[in-house]
């Protein structure tokens, strides 16, 4: 049974859940890439068989369709009985190969509302959901003449991770920011929007196409304005109810049900959930894999289970809800460009009935610039255990007793 997966960069949620979930499935895992040679090195020293590694241009579905069908026919071995992706930049490309093969499949359509933020606005519009200020910005255009709601936020239209996103206050403000990010990003539509204040909250879910489960959520502590840099993430087993219903029924507008989606919304005074952003993939940065020991479950195997064809546990829901474990994620990040002289080697720990664990982001004697983004990861500490007091005090121990250097 082979496994297509589509990747651009290797990540923890790959070698350290996928491949590993892969492999106790019995899957042989073909992996298409347009950045292979840094697979094949990130997969050398695997405890099981490493996966095969082609070039493909991931990003244009007919040559992941072409490539899939040539191996298919070549060899009985190679036909298809899932393709899957965890990357927030594949999944309408994953879907659209999916489907073209028959296999189980998210909508494509969803997929491309959930990528293309301008869109998913104005689909949670047209639906009666929610109504949030917002436009876009082609390449190059100029925003005068907009007339937000000051303070807006710009971001680009299919960004990820932070990454060039920031709140302005007036529109001097937002000229220059749109410029320096045009700058950088040529070619890149930009979305101008409503601000929306309150607390930042995720929802975390997994659907089989039959039913949809609520695995938990995380409450997340932002940097100041004007960044968004995801600091701390703090496990929720269960928001209230009803915000966990206006949730989903912004999802289900907007298509959103099967496999693995992380939604990022904001709780506002007034109870209303307002959707950020729908990531239509499993949560990164090391909360997927403190979310699969929080919750007890075969998580990776769960998800890519659905994608096998294979139904959930109809309790699934229930037992993560029920769970009496309680988890913070933090991450390190870099305050200035420069290279990392000092700092950590990855670590686990099991003391006081909390278990953690610090994987670094960053090698040292690498230098980076200074993005004010999620790219100024230089580590993720997580900690599990049942009682948050110990949990939170065994990450400040472990953030104490270390120490992170950056030389200019």
């Amino acid at each position: 049974m082979r496994l297509y997966l589509l990747a651009l960069n290797p990540t923890d949620s790959v070698t350290d859940g996928f491949l590993p979930a892969a492999a106790r499935l019995g899957l042989d895992v073909t992996v298409l890439t347009d950045h292979a040679e840094p697979h094949r090195q990130a997969y050398a020293a695997l405890p099981f068989a490493a996966p095969e590694v082609l070039d493909c241009d991931v990003r244009d579905f007919r040559a992941v369709i072409s490539l899939i069908s040539r191996r298919g026919l070549d060899s009985g071995d190679h036909a298809p009985v899932a393709v899957f992706s965890n990357s927030d930049h594949l999944q309408t490309q994953t879907a659209l190969a999916a489907e073209y093969f028959g296999l189980p499949a998210k909508d494509w359509k969803a997929a491309l509302r959930a990528k293309d933020k301008g869109q998913l606005r104005r689909h949670l519009a047209l639906t009666g959901q929610d109504t949030v200020w917002s436009t876009e910005l082609a390449p190059g255009q100029d925003p005068a003449g907009l007339d937000p709601p000051f303070p807006c936020v710009v971001k680009p239209r299919e960004g990820v991770a932070s990454e060039d996103v920031t709140l302005v206050a007036d529109a001097a403000e937002l000229a220059q920011r749109c410029k320096e990010i045009q700058h950088r990003r040529a070619g890149a539509t930009l979305v101008v929007e409503e601000f929306l204040d309150g607390q930042l909250c995720t929802l975390e879910t997994i659907g089989d196409g039959r039913r949809r489960h609520v695995l938990g959520g995380f409450r997340t502590r932002l940097s100041p304005p004007p960044d968004f840099i995801e600091e701390v993430l703090t496990f929720v087993p269960a928001h209230p109810q009803p915000v966990v219903d206006q949730v989903l029924a912004q999802l289900d507008a907007l298509g959103v049900g099967f496999g693995a989606c992380h939604t990022e919304f904001v709780l506002q005074p007034d109870g209303r959930a307002r959707i950020i952003e729908v990531n239509y993939r499993a949560i990164g940065d090391q909360c997927d894999l403190m979310l699969a020991e929080i919750l007890d479950i075969p998580l990776f195997e769960l998800i890519l289970g659905v994608h096998l064809g294979r139904e959930l546990p109809a309790d699934l829901a229930e037992r993560c809800a029920a769970t009496p474990r309680r988890a913070r994620n933090e991450a390190v990040c870099a305050d200035r460009a420069g290279v990392l002289t000092a700092a950590p080697g990855p670590y686990d720990e099991e003391r006081d009935g909390v278990r953690l664990a610090y994987r670094p982001l960053r090698p040292v004697g690498e230098r980076h610039e200074h993005y004010r983004t999620n790219r100024d990861y230089l580590g993720v500490i997580w900690a599990v255990g049942t009682d948050q007091g110990a949990v939170d005090g065994s990450v400040a121990r472990f953030l104490a007793a270390n120490r992170w250097e950056i030389t200019p």
